[in-house]
């Protein structure tokens, strides 16, 4: 099966191609003979019934700062591919939530992985708010002394914004720590979103463990431990990747979550897990293909594109 298939991701030249998963995504389907094409979600657009972008063919490349080949800039018209991904990088905002609404008019004829209506309704961290009994107490609130109860009840605590990324902006706050109300007016005077606080999990200094689940199914895992004095994982921020097993309450939290996933077009999914606790469903843009096949010596990549190929088929 070859497969025509647009990739709508950030600007490919900054990427780094030992870490990023949509270059591990499109090396895969070009040795699986797939034809690509790349833009950027500033040139998607919609006009009079049609979804078109502009971009370039693509051909990929694992040669450190030759690792991509562009065509001519030309403007396409997405109903004629196969497969599209929505590849770039949150914050979700309302620029990205108007992206799954433009993809949403030509899926499911043309297969937007992952499906754009249930990224749109399932953001990383309201998804887990489905599966209260596998995550840590939380509140998503706006009100200051909403946020001071939950964590009077709780003790020490993360606040975060409820749509960040990448761990931006997060913070734990001990129970006698003074900066809640800072904290609180400095992220108002940014927007009007909501944010989310938990309990604390003191697990994390033993790693945030990122789950990569194909069409609903567990393929394994690796343990991001962070960097001495950091509470975040992130490896961006220094949290140093590890290879893990899969226990057997990550096989317990993957069968309770995997069937929805699947019935809802989540193809690529990643979710974090502290101990025995899910903070997160990575829907979005998931990460860590490329350290898990290097931990793992498995082609994830190609178990991904096997399940958008039997997607396709069917």
């Amino acid at each position: 099966m070859s497969l025509k298939v647009a990739i709508q991701m950030d600007p490919i030249g900054p990427i780094d191609i030992d870490a990023d998963s949509t270059f591990r995504i499109a090396e895969e389907a070009q040795a699986r003979g797939h034809s690509l094409f790349y833009y950027t979600p500033d040139k998607l657009a919609y006009r009079e019934g049609r979804v078109i972008a502009q971009g370039q063919s693509l051909q990929v490349q694992r040669v450190q700062g030759d690792h991509a080949t562009l065509g001519p800039m030309t403007e396409v018209d997405l109903a004629d591919f196969d497969v599209v991904w929505l590849r770039q990088d949150p914050p979700f905002d309302m620029g990205y939530i108007t992206t799954t609404h433009i993809l949403d008019m030509i899926h499911p004829e043309t297969m937007v992985v992952n499906d754009p209506f249930w990224v749109r309704n399932y953001p990383e961290k309201l998804l887990v708010l489905n599966f209260p009994d596998l995550t840590p107490p939380t509140m998503i609130a706006r009100d200051l002394e909403t946020l001071k109860s939950f964590r009077a009840d709780h003790g020490d605590v993360i606040l975060k914004p409820l749509y960040g990324n990448g761990g931006a902006g997060v913070f734990k706050l001990n129970a006698g720590d003074s900066n809640l109300a800072s904290l609180h007016e400095l992220f108002a005077g940014i927007n009007r979103e909501p944010l989310i606080m938990q309990k604390f999990l003191p697990d994390v200094s033993r790693g945030d463990k990122r789950v990569i689940l194909v069409d609903g199914e567990p393929v394994g895992a690796i343990n991001r431990v962070p960097a001495a004095g950091e509470t975040r994982s992130n490896m961006h921020v220094g949290g140093r990747p590890e290879k893990v097993d899969l226990t057997d309450r990550d096989r317990q939290i993957c069968a309770a979550i995997g069937p929805l996933l699947r019935e809802k077009g989540q193809v690529f999914v990643g979710i974090d897990v502290i101990g025995d606790w899910l903070t997160e469903i990575n829907v979005t843009s998931p990460t860590g293909l490329q350290e898990l096949e290097r931990f793992d010596g498995t082609n994830v990549t190609a178990k991904i594109w096997e399940a958008i190929e039997r997607r396709r088929a069917q």
